[in-house]
């Protein structure tokens, strides 16, 4: 070998075997603290107080029903968002996808779960085109549905969407 004479067979083990002594003891390993701490968990009430919040937003001066949302991020970021009507309905933003709208606008790719709250004592779940942004974005989210005074629904979005169009059915 070029720069120095190589030990082989036998002789070489002899002088690279390790003996387990150059090992440190357990004291002397020490915590290394990580980048980036765990994010604060936001609870279930916390996602539908936040939507019972942005619900108060709302822009429902035709039907007077007004419904806010919750989403929550990867990182336990909430992104709210509110429904916002106009005159010919057709326009009419639902308050799941403003808030979808919104994280996204903002940098979030990742999400784990979204509330919906309404002034209504059933479930009120997110509307066909809603659902299949959600899917679309968010993959399989938890849906947590409330009124004003309690929890009314939870469930994962494939039972709400459950044959789902996505980029899975464009590939050729």
């Amino acid at each position: 070998m070029a720069g120095g004479a190589s030990t082989a067979g036998p002789e070489r083990r002899k002088t690279t075997r390790r003996t387990g002594q150059e090992r440190r003891d357990d004291s002397a390993w020490q915590a290394v603290p990580l980048e980036h701490a765990a994010a604060p968990a936001v609870t279930e009430g916390d996602l539908l107080g936040a939507a019972a919040a942005a619900r108060e937003f709302a822009h429902a001066h035709y039907s007077g029903f007004r419904v806010g949302a919750a989403l929550e991020t990867l990182d336990g970021t909430i992104v709210t968002g509110c429904n916002i009507e106009n005159a010919t309905y057709g326009l009419t933003m639902c308050a799941e996808r403003v808030a979808l709208f919104k994280a996204l606008s903002e940098g979030h790719t990742a999400f784990t779960r979204i509330a919906v709250v309404a002034d209504q004592e059933a479930a009120v779940p997110p509307c066909g085109s809603c659902r299949q942004l959600l899917w679309e974005y968010g993959g399989d989210l938890q849906v947590i549905l409330g009124n004003l005074e309690s929890l009314t629904g939870r469930y994962q979005l494939i039972a709400l969407l459950p044959l789902p169009f996505d980029r899975r059915l464009l590939v050729k």
